[in-house]
């Protein structure tokens, strides 16, 4: 089939270019200026297409049908244990092997600035439940990606969508580190972990701890602390409990690159927020660029619901019934910034 090609395709508007592919239905680059009014590219990628079946890294895919973890590899729904594959030590990560960042999307829609692409996702695959329809759609508005999922099923299942872009703020080409990336999360706890990074059920305060953005700092700051949840996240790959209730676009988290003045803004409906900061990039295939990216060389704002949330009854739910639509708004905004105070508003 011809869809079973890796085929890119591009939308635009003003300055804001992206490059999307119908694997995974990814975000491949996504072109935005800089303080000095040139575009580059601020996702990591691969340049050579093959490489994103050869070496997947998730680079710019939708993650699911239940993206982050899933503790044993295993939920209960309605009193019947669910099996699916363990890709992550004893647990499941990103629905396993074959998840939506590997399956072949169809493009539903396209026109100059925005695309859809949907993908049927059978009963029994992975061991999810459920014939789960599922949708995206990018939209490159004025001032960054909208993007929207959608998705369906015919028997009770979770669900979990997200997007996961890798950002370097300085451009992908610089092949640099992104510890002197400032972020803000308006987050006052998180969800700990134990050592395979399983949550506990527990909402922790991030009061006194490397985990607290609430006032901007930059990522290399405290990425090396002597903590425990740094320690099994080998630097950050933390779950946010965000203060502002989900089910409203608001923003998530704030970044911003000094070097090149891009501000990213993460908007989202959803409870959660993982920040992840390519703390295992070393050693890939060539980047979009040809560059070869460093360890810490993208960071990753992916909201979502909590990671296990299924096993988890006190987290907020992913269930999806017949009958019920799943929806999940988020968007990429930019902006530029001279200082910390500019970025961050004071």
């Amino acid at each position: 089939m011809e869809e079973d090609v890796i085929t890119p395709i591009e939308i635009a508007n003003g300055p804001y270019r992206a490059q999307l592919l119908n694997l995974g239905a990814a975000l491949r680059r996504l072109d935005v200026p800089g303080r000095d009014g040139k575009p580059a590219d601020v996702t990591l990628g691969y340049r050579d297409l093959a490489e994103y079946q050869a070496h997947p890294r998730f680079y710019g895919a939708v993650a699911g049908r239940y993206a982050n973890r899933i503790g044993g590899a295993a939920f209960t729904l309605d009193g019947q244990a669910f099996h699916i594959p363990a890709n992550n030590g004893a647990n499941n990560l990103h629905s396993g092997p074959g998840g939506f960042d590997q399956v072949f999307w169809h493009l539903k829609a396209h026109d100059g600035h925005s695309a859809t692409y949907s993908h049927q996702s059978p009963a029994g695959h992975n061991g999810f439940p459920g014939n789960l329809e599922a949708e995206v759609t990018y939209t490159l508005e004025r001032d960054g990606l909208a993007i929207r999922f959608r998705a369906a099923t015919d028997a009770p299942t979770v669900v979990n969508l997200t997007h996961h872009a890798y950002f370097n703020l300085e451009g992908e080409a610089s092949a640099s580190q992104i510890l002197d990336h400032w972020l803000q999360i308006p987050a006052s706890r998180y969800t700990p972990t134990d050592p395979g990074q399983i949550p506990t059920g527990e909402l922790a305060s991030v009061e006194g701890s490397p985990l607290d953005f609430r006032t901007p700092k930059q990522l290399g700051r405290d990425i090396g602390a002597d903590h425990p949840a740094i320690a099994i996240g080998h630097g950050y790959d933390h779950n946010f409990v965000l203060d502002a209730p989900a089910g409203t676009l608001r923003r998530v988290a704030t970044a911003w690159d000094p070097t090149s003045g891009r501000v990213l803004e993460v908007h989202s409906d959803q409870p959660g927020v993982q920040l992840y900061t390519g703390n295992h990039l070393a050693g890939g295939a060539q980047g979009t660029s040809g560059a070869t990216y460093p360890a810490r060389g993208g960071f990753c704002l992916e909201p979502q619901k909590f990671p296990d949330s299924p096993n988890k009854p006190n987290f907020p739910s992913s269930r999806l019934d017949p009958g019920q639509i799943y929806e999940h708004n988020m968007a990429f905004r930019f902006r530029l910034a001279a200082s910390v105070a500019e970025a961050f508003g004071g």
